[in-house]
């Protein structure tokens, strides 16, 4: 699978080559920051096949945490493209909203975090759900 994307003012493209290591839906708090108040989505992508084509991303790591997500953003516009989690080591956790081709997610695999979840977050219907993460 080839993935490709950009933020919304057009300063970063990227490209993802891979097959995809899954697909999610996260209601933690810190994915709630960052979407404005709903889950995120993420598209689950081997690091080693993804690059910045145009542009480089100002990266944020929370100072009060121990093993903190490196979230990954476009300087002028704010378009949160990819979060590097340390508990994933060797994935890119792409916002599906950033795909040119956003139907390239398809549905989620998996929700997560839903110890989260806000009463106006909806769960997709037939997915398995998790208050945290699975295993």
């Amino acid at each position: 699978m080839i993935a490709e994307g950009h933020c919304y003012g057009g300063a970063l493209r990227y490209r993802a080559e891979g097959e995809p290591l899954f697909k999610g839906q996260c209601h933690c708090r810190e994915c709630q920051y960052i979407s404005g108040g709903h889950p995120n989505v993420v598209l689950g992508m081997p690091a080693a096949g993804f690059a910045y084509t145009k542009g480089a991303p100002k990266v944020f790591e929370r100072s009060d945490l121990e093993k903190p997500a490196a979230r990954e953003f476009c300087a002028e516009c704010g378009t949160h493209i990819l979060a590097r989690s340390p508990g994933l080591a060797g994935a890119v956790l792409i916002k599906a909203g950033t795909l040119d081709d956003p139907s390239l997610f398809g549905a989620p695999q998996m929700v997560i975090y839903t110890v989260d979840k806000q009463s106006f977050h909806h769960l997709p219907a037939g997915v398995p759900t998790f208050e945290r993460v699975p295993g």
